[in-house]
């Protein structure tokens, strides 16, 4: 549902999210959040233009979050790089639709769902879950572990 673009940002943010006042070079950016380097820095730019991150040029420069990441959602984030397009008038054109049909309707609502599902979630939220699994780490397993 969410394009490559919008996946991309969100790892950026992210990761940058973890130490917000930290600016990173677009090359390790790339590295640890596992996306292409020249897509990336397109997608960092978007996220500039949209002042979701500042840019610090120069040595020991890079990409730093602008905004606190607790007044940060993920819908944010999709919508300064690649908006959820919701369904406002039938697709086809047809005239004679001047409601949505039952299909475009259904379409809208789940749009609509995930919309309020990215609004209700902050940056901050996703790097204090209490989920083992850390966003953009390895997970690193226990060694007194015997395999199954």
């Amino acid at each position: 549902m969410l394009s490559k673009t919008a996946e991309y940002a969100l790892r950026a943010v992210v990761w940058l999210g973890r130490q917000p006042d930290l600016a990173e070079s677009a090359n390790h950016l790339a590295d640890v959040t596992k996306t292409p380097r020249r897509y990336l820095h397109k997608v960092l730019q978007d996220l500039v233009r949209q002042q979701i991150l500042r840019s610090q040029p120069g040595p020991g420069g890079g990409y730093a979050l602008a905004m606190d990441p607790k007044n940060l959602t993920i819908l944010d984030v999709v919508n300064a790089v690649a908006p959820l397009e919701r369904i406002r008038h039938c697709p086809l054109g047809l005239t004679s639709h001047t409601t949505l049909c039952p299909l475009h309707k259904e379409l809208d609502e789940a749009y609509a769902a995930t919309e309020a599902a990215f609004s209700r979630v902050t940056i901050e939220e996703l790097l204090r879950s209490t989920n083992p699994t850390l966003p953009l780490c390895e997970v690193e397993s226990d060694a007194t572990e015997t395999p199954s």
